[in-house]
């Protein structure tokens, strides 16, 4: 194999392997572009069916005679399709027939053909064994008696340069004229409804202190775990790791009792201490110190710097990979919890409803504007994805650097 084709098959391996790593990119971030899609559409635009990406609205155009604009539609004009505005809807049409020939079909509205021979002594014809009543219908200025054959709701399009000029057929059939848009005030609305702000400022709230909280904790215990010498350490250490292996599902009836005697139950506080021990962070960083040199630590203590100046003036800035790869995940945890305030917070007690919460209590509220829904997820989804995307340059330099910074 000469050096071109080796290049070219080189070349073709790598295109493959970008095409479907974008073709699974792309399956997996298409939820989340239809989900932000959905949420800047209006009610009516998110039950259309087959759905559609972008948010469209609805054209209208003023009409002389009409004292509001029209919705516009697409008709079929002499086998062209034209933009007619709707003038009226729901309106009953007849197809009627005569009874010797029924496929001379003709249609009119049912307020233009009256009974043949008067509403007090109506006439009928057999047809097919069953007697049908007769109808006088005027059709190029003759009124012949006709049978109905069946009936439809249409709808009344006029053109909009000439109202005179009139159409009817199925509205539910028609396709609308409609532009392009979006609709941002969805956010606002969202927010705005059944104080969806003050569960995002608790959301916040909440967020950050069982961040600040489990990163304290985490340092400390790891720093004491990795550095410090005393009778137990390693039994105590096992003992507290093995703690993850405990679900959550075992822990939830004791841990409700405890709030309940402590008296925090319906309390923001009983979503932030609970959870600000953590024995995963405090092994990731246990881990991330051991693998600090300790003839930097030596040389420190010589000079006469105590264990809390080496924690904060050393270790604590060569270890930003560590902090912020646990910032992240403890953030996606706190903000994303579920389970536990919805035991430990009362479903009226809306003032101290977090995010999880109100969106519940949203999608009941709001189940006739899935655009509002999915506009609420998207504020829930958004700030975790955005605190993901900034901390995976410090995730990947956590796994891949030893701690030390050159």
């Amino acid at each position: 194999m000469n050096i071109k084709s080796y290049r070219l098959l080189r070349w073709l391996g790598n295109g493959l392997v970008y095409f479907i790593l974008t073709a699974f990119a792309f399956v997996m971030l298409f939820p989340f572009a239809y989900m932000l899609s959905t949420s800047l559409k209006i009610p009516s635009d998110t039950f259309r069916y087959p759905p559609r990406m972008l948010p469209r609205d609805p054209v209208s155009q003023a009409v002389p005679g009409y004292d509001e604009p029209l919705p516009l539609y697409y008709v079929l004009v002499n086998g062209e399709k034209t933009q007619f505005a709707l003038a009226q809807s729901n309106l009953k049409v007849g197809r009627y027939a005569p009874a010797e020939n029924l496929s001379q079909v003709v249609e009119r509205r049912l307020t233009e053909v009256r009974p043949t021979g008067g509403a007090m002594n109506p006439q009928s014809v057999t047809v097919d064994g069953k007697e049908q009543k007769l109808f006088d219908v005027t059709v190029d200025g003759q009124v012949i008696p006709m049978i109905l054959v069946s009936q439809t709701t249409v709808g009344e399009f006029v053109n909009p340069q000439n109202p005179q000029e009139k159409v009817y057929q199925n509205v539910r059939l028609s396709e609308p004229v409609e532009n392009v848009s979006a609709h941002p005030e969805n956010y606002s609305d969202v927010i705005a409804l059944r104080g969806l702000d003050r569960a995002l400022t608790n959301t916040a709230l909440v967020t950050i202190l069982v961040v600040l909280g489990q990163l304290a904790t985490s340092v400390i215990g790891g720093y004491a775990f990795a550095r410090l010498r005393f009778a137990g350490r390693d039994t105590v250490f096992v003992l507290y790791l093995g703690t993850i292996m405990i679900p959550f599902v075992m822990l939830i009836v004791p841990l409700y009792q405890l709030m309940v005697f402590i008296g925090w139950t319906d309390r923001l506080v009983s979503l932030v201490m609970p959870w600000i021990f953590t024995a995963y962070g405090t092994f990731l960083m246990r881990q991330h110190f051991i693998t600090f040199p300790k003839e930097i630590e030596e040389a420190a203590l010589i000079d006469g710097a105590s264990r809390l100046q080496i924690l904060s003036k050393i270790l604590i800035p060569a270890s930003v990979p560590a902090l912020a790869t646990q910032s992240t995940f403890t953030f996606l945890y706190a903000w994303n919890s579920f389970i536990w305030p919805l035991i430990v917070i009362n479903v009226g007690n809306e003032e101290n409803h977090v995010l999880t919460l109100a969106l519940n209590v949203l999608r009941g509220r709001a189940s006739d504007t899935p655009n509002l829904i999915l506009a609420g997820a998207a504020i829930a989804i958004l700030p975790p994805l955005v605190v993901f995307i900034l901390g995976q340059h410090f995730f990947v330099e956590s796994v891949a650097s030893s701690g030390v910074k050159g």
